[in-house]
């Protein structure tokens, strides 16, 4: 078999490949003209982010068998018509939720106890210890939305914090596991101190968090997003955290991560999140980790092998 790379890969999978049977042909700066130029002569397209996967690019991809994405979502597929055309999907969340566990907890500690500001303020010869007092992680309710794989992971890796952890996930209503209770989204709602959002980009989860949506919680939250930006606009989080619905906020992925082809609405709440002083970014790096960029690779192969 033969299989086309059109994306940046950890240097280990052509080998992991070949392991298999499987001749890797590395392009990661090829072009969606070049993808269509070359596409018939291969058995499988290995992709992460940059490429849409639909019939256009297809068109001449009578051999395909697979499209394996190097990460969790699939928003990038185009599923109806690889499915249409039998053409096997496989991605590999199971690769990057640890990463995505720990980096969320990273970023509820540090809102919690007010590492960045402490950090800010030191630097610039500030100290004041009353104003960065923090707040304990076990005292709190957290309220995951998605339970597969990367709401889980970091449901377990709360256990040890001694907080109570509560999830909703509208595929999986009623799970049972040792780390988190299944509960309703209104019991969500009427309980989370904090709200970490774990959900793929689909037509269901694109502006889930639109503007009445944060004021049917109880309390004032901090939130998390290392989901998808799309599923939470800046305008819904910025009118949050005007009212105190939100009081603080770690954001991993972006409405829309270009920054440079910011809207003049979307840069008008990017700078009022950026001034708060309320918000931590991070550059959808959560599943980014050193560890997770090998595994990504290893489940990848094993499905591929599994598959074929």
């Amino acid at each position: 078999m033969r299989c086309l790379v059109v994306d940046k890969m950890h240097e280990s999978l052509p080998a992991m490949l070949q392991k298999i049977g499987v001749e890797a042909n590395s392009e990661p700066t090829i072009t969606r003209d070049g993808i269509k130029k070359i596409i018939a002569a291969y058995d499988g397209l290995i992709i992460r982010s940059k490429t849409f996967v639909n019939e256009d690019l297809l068109v001449n991809a009578q051999n395909l068998k697979f499209v394996a994405r190097a990460g969790s979502g699939v928003d990038n597929l185009d599923v109806g018509y690889l499915k249409s055309k039998s053409i096997h999907i496989i991605n590999a969340p199971e690769g990057n939720r640890d990463a995505v566990g720990e980096h969320t907890i990273g970023l509820i500690l540090n809102l919690l106890h007010n590492l960045q500001q402490g950090h800010q303020q030191v630097t610039q010869y500030i100290w004041n210890r009353e104003g960065n007092r923090g707040t304990e992680l076990g005292n709190k309710t957290v309220g995951i939305i998605g339970y597969g794989h990367m709401g889980s992971s970091l449901a377990k890796k709360l256990q040890s914090f001694g907080c109570k952890v509560i999830a909703y996930d509208k595929y999986h209503p009623n799970f049972k596991d040792d780390y988190a209770k299944s509960v309703s989204l209104n019991q969500l709602k009427e309980e989370s101190d904090i709200l970490s959002l774990h959900v793929p980009l689909t037509s269901e989860t694109l502006n889930m968090t639109s503007i009445p949506f944060f004021y049917e919680f109880k309390k004032s939250l901090i939130f998390i997003n290392s989901s998808r930006g799309e599923a939470a606009p800046f305008d819904s989080i910025v009118n949050a955290l005007k009212s105190g619905k939100i009081s603080k906020a770690g954001l991993d992925v972006l409405e829309n991560e270009k920054l440079n082809t910011l809207t003049a609405s979307q840069q008008k709440n990017f700078d009022y999140l950026v001034e708060s002083n309320k918000v931590i970014f991070t550059p959808h790096v959560a599943g980014w980790s050193t560890e997770s960029y090998i595994r990504i690779n290893e489940i990848l192969v094993k499905k591929i092998k599994s598959l074929f």
